[in-house]
């Protein structure tokens, strides 16, 4: 019965959003009634508030064991803990989708809802978030119904969720990354709402500003999240593989971060403003497609939540509609928009253009890599795959000419060419740093990689510039933009931390039997199999090998497991990482083999630490931004 209010609530709140769409669309025809946005304000906060009761009833059953309800009984299990009952929810297509709809709806009422009563832009942009909630509401209770029930008995037992996704990690993964994809609802709604008012002299950028960070820093979170629990959980000992999934996630990203530096300069200059505009309607078009990717099942992945084309064809065709109405109204408002100020060759909005640029040519070649193994099977019936070397061809020089940008960026004027001597002090020592930097490296090592240097090179100009500036400003007692620069130090270590993990790390396979020492390299002196031990835990059975190595002259005791799920059926590996600031010890286990001896893989991952920082400081730069914006 429980479940039954839970969706009715739900189906209740279809119905108040169709009255908001009816009663908006009717006055926008007839003269407006003087409570018009007051009522219809009342019935979208209620058609929330329906949402959000549903979901925390949902969340009851889940919590409660109600395998009557056949999601639950699918991805839950009664041993579970309670906070992998909660995330349970999100472990799949039905209950995933539930969750991308209670952020969105949050989204949509704490914008709306801090708009001032009588702002020129808050009906047309109700209407618009009405559309959006209503569209992806119909879409869960249509053709994703997580309140199905099994009749005419519930299950006896859950079928457990998916072991994999059992992990703190993961479980907080999709949430972030939700948060940030629907987060852009807010900038794609009040531009769309801008260019349906007419009124091009209204300041629009600093209503969304706030809220487009904020959405930017759960994207990067849910990023970073994910990556790092592939690094740890997955065995494979890597943090990015160029997956479709990843790479969809990875659009939206960064157009974000080209919309957050344009969205910044159209405030500062008019000549941005209607490529503004473009950026954060693409943003949310890239999301929905993203969505459309991961729940059609027409890729395979480990990231994919769905196998029903019909459910893909569905979130195509709504997405492909609300985008397609989007850019309409945008390529008519277009002539309107145009300025007739151009962008002064050397000023600071040209570097921003530049980089804009190079992240939408980004863009496109992700978007190529993943549309076209799809293309050619639909076509030729083939299965091909574009992996790593095609992305790393692709962005390596893209990388490298946008830190260059950024560089020249830094001491440039708004609206004013840069002086020549500007130009060369601005440049010239951190660009002689950065390549001694790279022969150093280079010397030391003894590895030589265009590609790897390149990467090396753009993360270190981009941080001996930010480092001589903040230099240069402190000396001479002048403002520092902190936030700013936090956050291209964190970009810039990024680039140099990836490259050199690229250069330095290695793997071994290794054979060995318990109680034998190996000698692996001259860094691995020693590696001893002391023993393999069988254990039983609460909801798996535990394989824990017990490793000691002779690392650099330390030892260090290392633990990798495989686990079996009785539920499922299911084998996972849980690697063993040795932690330090330069580099990880990585160990995972194999299978045993005929003789008695078992296989591992041995991995030395260099820098890895340094890339999850890289990501810590990106944020907190974006929260200084926030938090100077709000001082202000």
């Amino acid at each position: 019965m429980i479940g039954e209010i839970s969706h009715l609530l739900s189906l209740s709140a279809v119905l108040l959003l169709t009255l908001v769409l009816i009663f908006n669309l009717f006055f926008s025809f007839n003269k407006s009634h003087p409570n018009q946005l007051t009522l219809s304000m009342r019935l979208f906060n209620h058609s929330c508030w329906l949402v959000f009761i549903s979901f925390g009833i949902y969340v009851y059953l889940a919590i409660s064991d109600d395998f009557s309800i056949a999601y639950i009984a699918s991805h839950s299990n009664s041993q579970l803990p309670i906070f992998y009952k909660i995330t349970s929810i999100w472990s799949a297509h039905e209950g995933s989708m539930f969750l991308w709809i209670v952020f969105l709806i949050a989204w949509s009422y704490l914008f709306l809802n801090s708009l001032n009563k009588n702002h020129q832009l808050k009906k047309l942009t109700l209407l618009m978030l009405s559309l959006i909630i209503l569209g992806f509401l119909l879409f869960l209770l249509l053709t994703s119904n997580p309140f199905e029930r099994i009749l005419p008995f519930g299950a006896i037992e859950g079928a457990d969720i998916n072991p994999v996704l059992q992990d703190p990690a993961l479980a907080i993964h999709p949430p972030m990354l939700y948060l940030g994809y629907v987060g852009f609802v807010i900038s794609f709604s009040f531009i769309t709402a801008y260019l349906l008012n007419g009124n091009f002299e209204l300041q629009w950028e600093q209503d969304i500003k706030n809220w487009s960070l904020v959405a930017w820093i759960f994207l990067t979170i849910g990023i970073t999240l994910g990556s790092w629990w592939a690094y740890y959980e997955l065995g494979w000992g890597g943090y990015w593989f160029w997956d479709p999934v990843e790479n969809v996630a990875l659009m939206p990203w960064l157009a974000a971060t080209a919309f957050m530096h344009s969205l910044f300069a159209s405030s500062k200059s008019d000549v941005l403003k209607t490529w503004t505009m473009f950026l954060g309607i693409l943003i949310f078009a890239l999301s929905l497609f993203g969505a459309f990717i991961v729940r059609s099942g027409i890729i395979d992945s480990v990231h994919s939540f769905a196998n029903d084309p019909e459910r893909g064809l569905y979130l195509l065709s709504f997405s492909g509609s609300i985008t397609l109405l989007a850019l309409t109204i945008f390529a008519y408002r277009l002539p309107a928009l145009n300025s007739s100020k151009l962008v002064v060759s050397g000023s600071k909005e040209s570097f921003l253009s530049m980089n804009n640029i190079l992240m939408i040519t980004s863009i496109f070649s992700i978007f190529l890599g993943v549309t076209y193994p799809l293309i050619i099977e639909s076509i030729y019936g083939e299965k091909v795959s574009i992996g790593p070397p095609y992305y790393n061809t692709i962005f390596s020089p893209l990388i490298l000419i946008a830190a260059a940008f950024i560089m020249i960026s830094i001491d440039a004027l708004w609206q004013r060419s840069m002086p020549l001597r500007t130009f060369f002090i601005t440049t010239v020592p951190p660009t002689l740093l950065s390549l001694l930097s790279i022969y150093i490296v280079w010397r030391l090592t003894g590895i030589f990689s265009i590609l790897a240097f390149i990467g090396i090179l753009s993360g270190l100009l981009i941080i001996f510039s930010y480092l001589f500036k903040t230099i240069k400003n402190l000396s001479k007692k002048k403002y520092i933009n902190k936030g700013s620069a936090v956050a291209h130090i964190g970009l810039g270590l990024l680039f140099f931390a990836v490259s050199m993990n690229s250069i330095l790390s290695y793997e071994k396979n290794l054979n060995i039997a318990p109680g034998q020492t190996i000698s692996v390299n001259e860094s691995v002196q020693e590696f001893h199999f002391k023993d393999i031990r069988v254990l039983k835990a609460s909801n798996h059975d535990v394989i824990s090998a017990e490793v000691s190595l002779l690392h650099d002259g330390r030892e260090i005791s290392l633990n990798p497991q495989k686990r079996k799920y009785a539920t499922r059926g299911q084998i996972t590996s849980e690697s063993a990482i040795h932690a330090s600031v330069l580099k990880d010890t990585y160990l995972t286990i194999g299978d045993q083999l005929e003789n008695g001896s078992w296989t591992f893989s041995l991995k030395i991952n260099y820098f890895i630490k340094w890339i999850w920082l890289s990501a810590a400081l990106m944020v907190f730069g974006m929260l200084l931004t926030i938090f100077k914006k709000k001082a202000l």
